[in-house]
């Protein structure tokens, strides 16, 4: 007999947890499989530190094959959910096909996507420090601030490269501000024509206060270590809207900057949305044994999940945070229930107290509450090394991080450049005689305009074959782009050829910006590509 599968989605603390603990609780007669994007784990409370360039990236992250032993891993992306059906669409390999996976237990892990789309402008000009290319981008852009204010004469030029916004002050923000600071300080000395007193770092906060979380004596203290580094902290201010060159906050003030990080804005994502889960705060429901509301095979952990904590400290209706600490403690006690309802047995209620909150500050400061003990400075940041360092999963890993953790202390900041190779949104390719271009069923993911050579594209419709010829000048691909997503035809080249392809991104984007575009292609489609009951005569592709 085939055996069960159980599917967790997400590799992240919550999903990479469940999907270990779940290989232990269901040994070999079920078959663990995780879908991620990509396939390392990244340690969100360590990507601060590779934005402040304190250590590597490459040692913030650990291949998910190692930490999943026993568990199959899929590298692929996960396109929908059809609870009905209990299968998963994912898009995986170089072909880019949909890929149905079976499923008899869904795990939601998938977390939370970040979106500003209600503050004009910084969707598009703020920096995020969620993944491990947002922090390396954050670091590289700094350094690029520092170089070319130490070249330029101009001083409003200078202004803005040299001001750095932080918005949101809990703890993703403080310790983003902190590194961010950190960083600057020690690599300033290698830039002769920048003056520390020119550098200035904004902490930005709609609260009242800084770190909420925390106990209102330590937050104080460290703000009050923030400002005594340098830092201005503005409180009780959000931000208006943003640009390549400002900042504007809901009092009306201005910052000139070209840096804007923030740390706020968690939204529900995408996939979440579109399960059709009912959801609160944009997260799904669940019950206190982490099942999503109404479903016997959908369980929900981490960020995605709205879990109701059964002992609230507060004595009211209090939810898990979205912190790796819970995260791992709801991957286990997931497991732990799934396997006890494919036994028959009585699931267990969540049940977990925090251990403690804490927040580095940068230079080698700290607040920390555990146990009940309020914590702060060089303790305390000891403690917030050691207690994050016991978290890293895998020994190899927390070799390496050590290792930068003591280099870093006797040796100046990298402050190379390691500029990550960004695809450009067009590019040409060439083609032999015979190659396939797509096939049906594949996902469009670029418009193509023919520079040289010819291809012959068929499509097979309801019994019909239809054959169409494209030679220089002609082009193909953006009935499916502004269609239904999925390529119907296949292509192949008639001889050597070169095309110039737009990414589906840019092309889309420039097709909804340029009304002349979108009118041409509303009025060729039809023409050129009409169904069997509508079919008129060709016209040459122009």
């Amino acid at each position: 007999m085939a055996k069960k599968r159980v599917l967790v989605l997400g590799g992240g603390f919550a999903g990479v947890y469940a999907a270990r603990a779940l290989r232990r609780r269901l040994g070999p007669d079920y078959d663990i499989e995780l879908v991620n994007d990509v396939n390392y784990f990244v340690f969100q409370p360590f990507l601060p530190e590779v934005a402040g360039g304190l250590i590597n990236s490459a040692d913030a992250v650990t291949p998910l094959r190692l930490l999943l032993k026993g568990v199959q891993f899929r590298k692929a992306e996960v396109r929908a959910v059809d609870l009905e059906a209990k299968t998963v669409t994912v898009i995986q390999g170089t072909r880019r096909r949909l890929i149905p996976v079976a499923y008899d237990h869904l795990v939601v892990a998938l977390g939370q996507r970040v979106d500003l789309g209600r503050l004009p402008g910084m969707n598009e000009h703020a920096y995020w420090v969620k993944t491990l290319a947002d922090a390396h981008e954050l670091r590289n852009h700094i350094i690029d601030c520092l170089e070319h204010a130490d070249v330029t004469s101009d001083a409003e030029t200078r202004e803005r490269l040299l001001n750095f916004v932080v918005v949101g002050a809990g703890f993703s923000g403080v310790e983003t501000v902190g590194e961010v600071k950190e960083l600057i300080d020690h690599v300033l000395v290698n830039y002769r024509n920048v003056g520390k007193d020119e550098v200035k770092i904004y902490l930005v906060e709609m609260a009242p206060r800084i770190l909420n979380e925390l106990p209102e004596e330590l937050a104080a203290y460290a703000q009050q270590k923030l400002e005594q580094r340098g830092v201005e902290v503005r409180l009780g201010v959000g931000t208006k809207t943003a640009t390549a060159r400002r900042l504007v906050l809901s009092d009306g003030s201005v910052i000139p900057t070209r840096t804007i990080v923030a740390t706020i804005g968690n939204v529900a994502h995408p996939l979440v949305e579109g399960m059709g889960l009912e959801l609160e705060r944009g997260r799904i429901v669940v019950d206190r044994c982490l099942r999503a509301k109404g479903r016997e095979d959908v369980w929900a952990v981490g960020d995605a999940a709205l879990i109701p904590l059964v002992e609230s400290p507060s004595g009211r209706d209090d939810y898990a945070p979205p912190t790796a600490q819970f995260a791992v403690r709801e991957g286990g006690h997931l497991a732990h229930n799934l396997a006890l309802s494919e036994r028959g047995g009585q699931l267990r209620p969540f049940r977990y107290r925090s251990k403690g909150s804490l927040a580095s500050l940068g230079g080698r400061r700290a607040v920390a509450m555990l146990f009940g003990l309020r914590l702060s400075g060089f303790i305390a940041w000891l403690i917030w090394k050691a207690f994050y360092l016991s978290f890293l999963p895998g020994f190899a890993t927390r070799v390496r991080v050590l290792a930068n953790w003591v280099l870093a202390a006797v040796l100046p900041r990298n402050i190379v450049q390691i500029q990550q190779a960004n695809r450009p949104a067009t590019r040409y390719f060439h083609f032999s005689k015979g190659d396939l271009v797509f096939e049906p069923g594949m996902i469009a993911q670029g418009f193509y305009v023919v520079i040289e050579g010819s291809f012959e594209l068929t499509i097979e419709e309801g019994g019909e074959t239809i054959v169409k010829t494209f030679g220089p000048g002609d082009h193909f691909g953006e009935r499916v782009i502004l269609g239904e997503g999925l390529r119907t035809g296949a292509v192949r080249a008639l001889e050597d050829s070169r095309v110039l392809i737009v990414s589906r991104d840019g092309f889309e984007r420039f097709a909804s910006a340029f009304p002349v575009l979108r009118e041409y292609f509303e009025a060729y489609i039809p023409r050129h590509y009409p169904s069997r009951a509508q079919r008129v005569p060709e016209e040459p592709a122009t």
